[in-house]
Parts: structure tokens; C-alpha cells; sequence
């Protein structure tokens, strides 16, 4: 039952801590994720965002590369629509360089921003026949020739790198456009849980290995779950308010920090349910944790699962990579 664990890091900023302090506890966290055997870190790209101090993955990715020695680092992902092509191979490329055959690039469609933001930062288009075309020459850029294939434009930097490209996505249409292009699928089931089944059914459906993109034989399919391990299922659930908290400041359109921990009861629905976007999870002691990821990978299939752990105070979310690894690792 037991498949690869990975982390997806956003590096948060707590309530009375700065962006550095975000930044040098995610690093922290690398080096303890890297000698406990996850398999990757991916950082995701955010704009425009009190509490989280991931908006340069390249700089993130590489500086955790610099204090890990085996783990593998990448985008989870780079908002393409955000940037142009040629600047994502050539940065990626330079990491690759430098870092070796560790780097992973995931490439996702939406902005990772409010609206005002995204037009700020526009480079490429979000269409999924532009996307499609955008990853083909991206793929050029990675080749031994480092040519794309709609343009004669060359990148001598990252000529040679094959870095591995995913398609990252939350419904069907990102599910439809990983398996026509031939490559894995990260699905963001840890916050848009609704259309998880619909979406991993669509992908292996639709994936290719024909395709002239396909970079993988069978389809791979690698799932978000949010992951909170305490000594406890009680102290857990409480440390899970934190992330919580965080998705009911999204929808009341409140900005802070991410806040200390509550009583759960306190953000409970009518019903006693927690918030219906964060119910793909794994909270509670390690036997619990243990006994409801096995759940997670029988439902889905998953080749690979990457765990989303917010936490105030980072020595809680340390903790819980460290009784992650004893349980599942």
C-alpha cells in the first residue's frame, strides 16, 4: 500500500513573524524533510498574499537544493499564464545546471492570484491550446538541441536538462490536457476536492503515450492531502484549526498572517463538519494518520502523495513530518 510521500510547501508567514523568518523555517523544514526519505518538495507559486512567501519558486527551489543533498525540488507550480516560456526553461534549466537531475518543473494554468494581480503579471496565455503549445516548447528548451518547436529560438542554458515537466490541476479540463499531453498529473485534491474521482478517471482515460509531448509510459497520478500528526488525534485536530482559519480568512475576504491554534469546535459547521474544501485530509495520532492515508491511496489510486501541513508555530509542523516518516516512510 505504501507509495512515495511528498511535501508541498507555500511557506507561510505566521502572525508576528516576517516573510525571512517564513523562508528560513521552510528551509529548515527541507533539511529535516531530506533526511527523513520524502521523495520531493514542491513550492507553489502565490501573489498578492499576506501570509504566504511563495512567490518566487526558482529562488526557493534553489536555495533549498543548496541545503539538501538527495531530495528532489520543484514547482508546485509555476502559474504559466504568469510567465513567458523562454524565462521558465531558462531559469529551470540554470537550476538544473547547478543542481543536478533533481529539479521538477509543474506547470499549472491558473493565476495563483486575484484577478488585478494576474493581469500585472500576464506573459502567456491560460488557453489550454496555448498552454498545450507553451509545454511543447518548453520541452524544446530541455532537449539536447535547447530549440523550441514553434520558434528558432534557442536556450543554451537549459539545452540538455530534460527537466521533467507536470501538469497540475483541479478538475477535469487539467486532468483532460495532462493525459492528452502524456505527462503526470498532480491533482490539487487538498483544497478543490470536488471533482478528485471524476478527474483521475478523465486522465487515465485520456493519457497518451503517443503524444509528441508524452514524457512518461502509463499515467502517474500524484494526489494533495492535508496532513496535520500529533502525539494525539485531539492535539492534532487542534493544530488543523490553523489552516482552517486560514481558508474562512479566503472566503470572508479577511487578510492576516495565519493565526495560533483554536478549539475546533469554535469553527465547526451547523452539522459538526469541518470547512467541505480541506476534506481530503489526514489528522489525528500517527496510527490514525497511518489508517486513513491507506484510505486515501485505495479510493484514488495515487502513484504518489504530496501532504500540505500548515502550522504556527514551525516546530509543530517539523514534528509532524517527523511522525509522518515513522509511520508511513
Amino acid at each position: 500500500m505504501s507509495v512515495p510521500l511528498s511535501i508541498l510547501d507555500l511557506v507561510s508567514i505566521s502572525e508576528g513573524s516576517t516573510a525571512r523568518d517564513g523562508i528560513a523555517a521552510s528551509m529548515d523544514s527541507a533539511r529535516i524533510a531530506d533526511q527523513l526519505g520524502f521523495h520531493r518538495i514542491w513550492f507553489a507559486e502565490h501573489h498578492n498574499t499576506p501570509n504566504l512567501a511563495s512567490s518566487a519558486t526558482a529562488l526557493l527551489i534553489s536555495q533549498a537544493a543548496s541545503v539538501t543533498e538527495r531530495i528532489r525540488l520543484g514547482s508546485g507550480g509555476v502559474m504559466l499564464p504568469n510567465h513567458a516560456p523562454l524565462m521558465v526553461a531558462e531559469q529551470y534549466g540554470t537550476l538544473a545546471n547547478i543542481h543536478g537531475d533533481r529539479i521538477d518543473l509543474g506547470l499549472g494554468r491558473a493565476p495563483g492570484t486575484d484577478m488585478m494581480t494576474a493581469q500585472a503579471l500576464s506573459r502567456s496565455s491560460a488557453e489550454p491550446q496555448a498552454f498545450a503549445q507553451s509545454i511543447y516548447d518548453l520541452q524544446g528548451w530541455f532537449s539536447e538541441t535547447g530549440t523550441a518547436h514553434s520558434v528558432p529560438i534557442v536556450s543554451a542554458v537549459s539545452a540538455g536538462t530534460e527537466v521533467p515537466i507536470w501538469v497540475l490541476g483541479s478538475t477535469v479540463n487539467g486532468a483532460s490536457i495532462a493525459g492528452q499531453l502524456g505527462l503526470p498529473f498532480s491533482l490539487a485534491s487538498h483544497f478543490a476536492p470536488d471533482q478528485l474521482d471524476q478527474a483521475i478517471q478523465v486522465y487515465r482515460d485520456s493519457f497518451t503515450a503517443d503524444a509528441p509531448t508524452a514524457q512518461i509510459d502509463e499515467p502517474y497520478v500524484m494526489a494533495g492531502i492535508n496532513v496535520m500528526v500529533a502525539a494525539t488525534d485531539q492535539e492534532a485536530a487542534r493544530e488543523h484549526t490553523v489552516i482552517e482559519q486560514m481558508f474562512l480568512d479566503i472566503q470572508r475576504g479577511q487578510r492576516r498572517k495565519l493565526q495560533p491554534p483554536v478549539d475546533p469546535d469554535t469553527l465547526a459547521g451547523p452539522g459538526g463538519e469541518g470547512n467541505p474544501m480541506l476534506r481530503i485530509k489526514a489528522v489525528g495520532a500517527p496510527s490514525t494518520v497511518k489508517a486513513q492515508l491507506e484510505e486515501f491511496v485505495e479510493r484514488t489510486g495515487a502513484d504518489e502523495l504530496i501532504t500540505v501541513t500548515y502550522a504556527f508555530d514551525p516546530a509543530v509542523r517539523d514534528r509532524s513530518l517527523e511522525l509522518l516518516a515513522e509511520t508511513w516512510l
